[in-house]
């Protein structure tokens, strides 16, 4: 982490908290908005800056349009599906990445992504999700090493294979993102960090336990907040939680923060092919526990409630909604600065 006592860094207890902002919600502003919106992240004081891979944007090439133009912010993937990338490539591009910034933190966030992205790229979901990222991690940290790895696996096969590029002074760090028991332990046991997402304040403290019964990495969180009316953006609220519940990953999630009941009623209306019926399912409860939509003080105070449940390391994932986005980015940029401040 960034010794620079410049930083935006907040004392809770003893520990110091910096704060990440992830271009993951943003892909409406297109790909040249990448460096606005970090150069404002880095003027707030923000730590990192983070990228996604779905079906959109290319996670590394947004970072090192992000390493020029904010050189000051560290850099990260959450997430590169594990399915897309073999470890040997993903060693190779971070190492890249770390070598052009080598005072910068460079954490590659993995996942296993989920059957509805997978189908797009004709890839078939895991039926071993835990095995393959225990595979995937191990296969990474030795191809990152520099030494000739030969390796056989249940899911990836290598031989001789030894990275080129020369890392100095720090080496990538791991993230896995994790929703469910397993994962989350797992990522405690063999990550330097657990990404949690879509998870209300709440609910982090079962996740926390899940995490150290694994191990000691940080735990980092996407946090969901708009500066905004809620009135007027509840709609977008509704349709990007829908999204996450049809996932059985995510559903099974929210059930376990006490939103079963809005899940189901949300499935049932799904199924009966009740659209309207099925994001009306969506409560204004739920929003506000995961998607926050409030004015300035109230998202800070959003996301101080994060803070308070044990996650480490925030990172705001600003929801552009209502009719001039960037300024709703904006404003959150700033709010969520004022709540580690």
């Amino acid at each position: 982490m960034s010794k620079d006592p410049s930083k935006f860094l907040a004392m809770n207890g003893n520990s110091r908290i910096p704060l990440g902002v992830t271009y993951g919600s943003l892909g409406v502003l297109g790909p040249s908005a990448v460096t606005e919106v970090a150069q404002s992240a880095e003027a707030a004081g923000y730590q990192s800056f983070w990228t996604v891979e779905a079906s959109g944007t290319d996670a590394f090439s947004l970072l090192g349009a992000v390493s020029h133009a904010a050189p000051g912010l560290d850099l990260a993937t959450g997430i590169v599906p594990i399915q897309f990338r073999g470890p040997s490539l993903t060693a190779m591009t971070a190492a890249t990445l770390q070598a052009l910034n080598p005072v910068r933190n460079v954490w590659i966030g993995l996942g296993v992504s989920a059957p509805g992205v997978l189908r797009q790229h004709g890839i078939q979901a895991p039926d071993r999700p835990i095995a393959m990222m225990r595979e995937y991690v191990a296969l990474l940290r030795e191809c990152l090493s520099g030494e000739s790895v030969t390796f056989e696996g249940d899911f990836w096969q290598l031989r001789r294979f030894r990275l080129a590029v020369r890392l100095e002074e720090q080496s990538p760090k791991i993230v896995i993102a994790a929703l469910n028991p397993q994962m989350l332990k797992l990522g405690g046991e063999i990550a330097d960090a657990v990404l949690l997402n879509y998870i209300p304040a709440a609910h982090v403290g079962e996740a926390a336990q899940h995490i150290r019964a694994g191990g000691n990495a940080t735990i980092m969180s996407y946090v969901h907040a708009a500066v905004g009316d809620l009135s007027e953006v509840a709609r977008s609220a509704r349709k990007d939680l829908f999204n996450y519940a049809m996932a059985d990953g995510y559903a099974n999630m929210f059930r376990s923060a006490g939103f079963g009941s809005e899940v189901d009623q949300l499935r049932s209306h799904q199924a009966d092919r009740d659209r309207e019926g099925a994001l009306a399912s969506v409560t204004d409860r739920m929003i506000q526990a995961i998607n926050f939509v409030g004015s300035q003080d109230e998202v800070a105070g959003f996301i101080r409630n994060y803070i308070d449940s044990g996650v480490e390391y925030p990172i705001l994932m600003p929801m552009p909604w209502g009719a001039d986005r960037r300024l709703v980015t904006q404003l959150t940029l700033e709010a969520a600065a004022v709540a580690v401040s």
